[in-house]
């Protein structure tokens, strides 16, 4: 049987979809879970059920998407914050800190990333291209279907074992960025300009965030694909 894998949504106060408040998220990520071979299913923001949430799915997903961060995450301050604040911080965090406490395999991408950073004391950066220096345009450098710049993957580390190359090609799509990791967060992926494009808890069974977008890339042998492979059958055992 496929495992259940759970995919926190994203929250909007209006949009297209409708003028009233409501949960959505791209149908990527969605159909990456399935394609890897794992059953995906979108979790509502409904606080009292978290417990029956963690006991029901075998995997988090933690996706990406635009909202604001604690203040005590960032080094910058002084740079004005690009998001608004949403509800969906708070129940993510939630949904993290209780996957953790059951070792459940957890995949963070992009902000999922930062929120698993930012829980576990990485500091963060809310203007990446100033902080960094950077000529690398890591917020809309290509449509997200390209790959945007290379990273090099941080030798004996889970993510090393999951794409087996020293160097791979990735996507872009972020303004904000971790640019600080304590010891016991590991840092498996740098992008050319030293931006920190991948963590990992080493102490954990699968607990893995990447800040580029994996799930546009379904080929078997696509290194991205083969994280989110790997993410289901970490879930499946």
């Amino acid at each position: 049987m496929r495992p259940i894998i759970g995919i926190t949504l994203d929250w909007q106060q209006e949009g297209t979809y409708s003028k009233r408040p409501h949960l959505a998220l791209r149908e990527h990520y969605f159909n990456a879970v399935y394609a890897a071979g794992g059953l995906p299913v979108g979790i509502p923001m409904v606080h009292a059920a978290i417990p029956q949430y963690i006991d029901s799915i075998r995997g988090l997903l933690v996706p990406g998407g635009g909202f604001a961060s604690p203040d005590s995450w960032y080094v910058d301050l002084n740079e004005p914050a690009p998001y608004e604040p949403s509800p969906r911080l708070d129940f993510d965090l939630s949904m993290i800190r209780q996957a953790l406490a059951v070792d459940m395999p957890l995949l963070g991408i992009c902000a999922g990333m930062q929120l698993l950073g930012g829980l576990e004391g990485c500091k963060m950066t809310r203007n990446v291209t100033k902080h960094a220096n950077t000529e690398i345009d890591h917020l809309d450098a290509k449509p997200a279907e390209e790959v945007a710049h290379s990273v090099t993957v941080t030798p004996d580390t889970l993510l090393a074992s999951i794409v087996m190359k020293p160097e791979i090609m990735v996507n872009t799509a972020h303004k904000e960025a971790i640019v600080e990791a304590p010891p016991h967060v590991s840092v498996n992926a740098v992008a050319p300009d030293g931006v920190i494009e991948g963590i990992e808890l080493p102490e954990k069974r699968f607990a893995l965030g990447v800040q580029w977008h994996p799930e546009f890339f379904l080929t078997d042998g696509d290194p991205s694909f083969d994280i989110i492979k790997a993410f289901v059958a970490a879930a499946a055992k």
